[in-house]
């Protein structure tokens, strides 16, 4: 591996990394190096046992990221784990599917708590322990993950079109304000990823044939489809990228 890619001695929070997307980030960085502490409210046991089969460290706090209070908190635990973070990946986050006349002020409130508010509360106090670290140039680095809806408006999911498209507001306003302090903050935006929020897609055919129409590769991406990405974003090797939001998309925005 390139030593600009490697992520030995680094410390990675990743919030959501017991199933697909977080997971397959999660287990990239460790592969790339990285320790590895593990946010979210369901025990990620399938995770930090192949953490572990790389050689790496895992904790696990259990958090529930759609109330932004304890992110303070959250931020302290995970420090104290092993000693230090440098990287953060805000990858938790829900959709809620239903007609723009029909959505709940419930509803709305879930998704702008989980994808935006606390991404936002969470970074905010990681920032302050990396800039207290004098990480020097390109030592912190904050990763989001935004969405193919943070550049289009969807179907049937107002809020969560509201949210990634807010992250990526957000991604560029913090990337702007904490170059300066060391910390690089950019943005994944995945495409048609094979999880559990796209199970109901892939399971209308005539939809799901729809989507792969539009997808110049021709297939569903894969949540390891996300792993080369993170670990660039995450390592020097991205030192001078600041506020970027990077398709992951198997080319469906280019079309």
């Amino acid at each position: 591996m390139p030593a600009s890619f490697d992520l030995s001695g680094r410390v990675a929070l990743v919030t959501g990394a017991n199933t697909g997307l977080g997971q397959a980030i999660a287990i990239a960085l460790a592969a790339a190096g990285a320790d590895i502490v593990a946010a979210g409210r369901t025990e990620p046991e399938e995770t930090a046992a192949r953490v572990h089969a790389l050689g790496r460290r895992f904790f696990s706090i259990h958090a529930d990221l759609a109330d932004s209070a304890p992110m303070q908190d959250l931020a302290t635990r995970a420090i104290a784990a092993f000693g230090q973070v440098d990287i953060l990946v805000n990858n938790a986050g829900i959709i809620r599917r239903a007609d723009a006349l029909d959505v709940s002020e419930e509803d709305w409130d879930a998704v702008l708590d989980t994808n935006l508010k606390s991404l936002f509360f969470l970074s905010q106090a990681l920032a302050r322990h990396m800039r207290s670290l004098g990480c020097g140039l390109g030592r912190g680095k904050i990763v989001n993950v935004a969405s193919l809806l943070s550049f289009q408006g969807g179907i049937r999911v107002p809020a969560y079109a509201a949210s990634k498209s807010a992250v990526a507001g957000l991604t560029r306003a913090l990337a702007n304000e904490w170059a300066a302090h060391g910390i690089n903050v950019n943005a994944i935006a995945p495409g048609y990823i094979e999880t559990a929020n796209t199970a109901a897609l892939r399971a209308d055919t005539a939809r799901s044939a729809q989507i792969l129409d539009r997808i110049p590769a021709g297939r569903w991406g894969r949540p390891d489809d996300l792993a080369g990405a993170a670990v660039f974003l995450a390592s020097a090797a991205s030192d001078y990228v600041h506020g970027v939001v990077l398709p992951v998309d198997g080319g469906w925005l280019a079309r």
